[in-house]
């Protein structure tokens, strides 16, 4: 079959089941943007390119299926590496197709040149510079098999100009067969996990560690049936929010900088720590030397090079866990571990510790704090509601005060932590799952930075619901001055900020205030019950912080955990 190579792009496109691009058109790939036009391929056209990769990596999380973006040529793909790096630290699978200067005025300084594969090295799992049209088919397929198997990631495919417009005789090659999970073959990981289960079985104060690897594999479902016949308690990452719901009994909250007083408590005095996909990012461990000082440590983790990378581990278990978690499960279950009720006290402990010190946020007159926001905000939405956030102490409070019982159902930055991501992410998560509510919650300070994209949402009809904690301050900067920096809010202050609802309500989504706590319930009612994108202005006092919190460098049991209780008790 004869086609171009910007036509064998499309094609290829189809065959791998993609619904949706995200991208921005320009020179390079003008030829590519002809075919979509003539084809009327479906794609977004976003108002800047970081927009588009985050929106793809937003579609990506909540559906499982890699997002596709496209950019032009030097400054259009350069504007995307934020969102590479974004993906790449978040193991999120996407295929970026880039433009690239013709072939021979590659290495020449021509106009909108840029050494892509150079400058995206660090940040994606692969990157390709196309200069022949007949490779296209072949690297397609290569990069979807790459972004998808495995730790997923960002996969770039980096085309040169005269290539789209160049003839090839199209064939795609035949899927690749992912490498298949074996029952009872290798020898390393039959062993870890036999040794795994027996620690189970000689411990009497054991946590599981669940963090974002457990919803890349799809095995929550397995995670839960595991935890729920061993009757032990569980903590997650900031990642892993959504591996177990967290209205769940044996659910103790997040671990780490700002996670809850008994998830810390728990793993700081377990005597077993089984961490599953997770890779003990500092946020999760405070103090490295400190952390865990009573546990045996079991880590199943698909990538070798993070077993015993920060945190020493008695027993590794390196693979998918699409293929290790059942046969740990299997492994339990034939030794008899789950016929009984082993840890009671164990559990009736962690309880206590929830039940003494929960999640909260100050009372004060006449404001609206962040906890009553996210429990006004929860009562209009559902298990199907999809929440999105920026990064700061919104997402902090998001992770804490609202309630998710899905896996997918949580989109943020964790390991790169970028502000301006939530609302392009938010929409690409709409555009994946549109039958759900999306709910985005994010800041003063990150929502101007991809603000844009408002214009993307009302062009689309794309039903993102806005909900800015608005404090007037770069909260976590302004939080982090305020206690170790003596009050030295430098660069932090935002008193002189826009009025957010009237951008929104200039690029065609309503947008409206709120400041009174008597008035919020109206006020979300209204949010929720306008048609299409809209957006909500919460003011929140400006001093208010996150709790409870472990200062940079401390162990987790350094937690503080307010004003009228600085240090929790050891």
């Amino acid at each position: 079959m004869k086609m171009t190579g910007a036509q064998a792009v499309l094609e290829c496109l189809r065959r791998e089941g993609v619904e949706v691009v995200f991208g921005y058109p320009g020179g390079a790939v003008l030829s590519l943007y002809d075919e979509v036009y003539k084809q009327k391929f479906p794609h977004i056209l976003t108002g800047h390119e970081q927009g588009a990769v985050h929106a793809a990596d937003g579609y990506a999380r909540v559906t499982g299926k890699p997002g596709v973006c496209f950019a032009t040529s030097g400054p259009g793909v350069c504007n995307m590496v934020t969102g590479l790096a974004t993906a790449n630290m978040d193991s999120i699978p996407l295929v970026v197709i880039s433009g690239q200067v013709a072939s021979h005025l590659i290495g020449r300084d021509s106009f909108q040149e840029a050494d892509t594969c150079a400058v995206t090295k660090p940040i994606t799992k692969r990157n390709i510079l196309v200069t022949q049209v007949e490779d296209l088919p072949r690297i397609m397929k290569k990069a979807f098999s790459l972004a998808r198997d495995g730790r997923p990631g960002p996969v770039l495919i980096d085309i040169a100009k005269d290539v789209f417009d160049a003839s090839l005789d199209f064939s795609y090659p035949d899927a690749e067969s992912p490498a298949a999970c074996r029952e009872s073959h290798d020898t390393g990981v039959d062993a870890g996990i036999a040794r795994a289960a027996q620690a189970v079985a000689q411990a009497e104060r054991p946590v599981v560690l669940a963090g974002g690897g457990v919803i890349l594999s799809d095995r929550s479902e397995c995670l839960n049936r595991l935890v729920q016949a061993l009757h032990i308690p569980v903590v997650t990452t900031l990642m892993g929010k959504g591996a177990v719901p967290d209205r769940s009994a044996l659910h103790l909250g997040m671990v780490g900088m700002h996670g809850s007083y008994a998830a810390n408590k728990a793993v700081m005095n377990c005597d077993l720590l089984l961490c599953i996909g997770a890779r003990f990012d500092d946020r999760v461990t405070g103090e490295v030397s400190s952390f865990a000082p009573h546990a045996r440590i079991v880590h199943f983790d698909i990538d070798k090079k993070e077993i015993n990378k920060i945190i020493h581990a008695d027993i590794g278990v390196q693979g998918d866990l699409r293929c290790s978690l059942p046969l740990f499960e299997k492994e339990l279950a034939a030794r008899g571990l789950f016929q009984k009720d082993r840890y009671g006290k164990w559990r009736e402990t962690t309880a206590a510790w929830k039940a003494a010190y929960p999640f909260r946020s100050r009372s004060i007159p006449g404001a609206i704090s962040p906890q009553r926001l996210f429990e006004e905000v929860q009562k209009w939405t559902d298990e199907d509601t999809i929440v999105a956030t920026d990064v700061g102490q919104h997402q902090m409070w998001a992770a804490q005060f609202f309630d998710t019982a899905k896996p997918r159902h949580f989109v943020t930055s964790g390991g790169l932590g970028t502000m301006g991501y939530g609302l392009p992410a938010a929409m690409g998560a709409k555009i994946g799952v549109p039958q759900s509510k999306v709910v985005l919650f994010t800041g003063d300070g990150s929502v101007l930075m991809n603000c844009q994209e408002f214009a993307t949402l009302h062009k689309y009809g794309v039903g993102v619901k806005t909900i800015v904690l608005c404090n007037r301050v770069l909260g976590m900067v302004n939080q982090w001055q305020r206690l170790f920096y003596h009050g030295h809010y430098a660069e932090s202050v935002l008193e002189d900020g826009p009025d957010l609802a009237a951008i929104s309500s200039s690029m065609g989504v309503p947008g409206f205030a709120v400041q009174r706590p008597e008035d919020l319930p109206a006020a979300v009612k209204r949010l929720f019950e306008t048609k299409g994108p809209a957006l909500l202005n919460v003011w929140i006092p400006k001093d208010e912080d996150v709790y409870p919190m472990v200062p940079g460098g401390k162990s987790l049991n350094d937690m503080l955990l307010g004003p009228d209780t600085q240090t929790a008790k050891k």
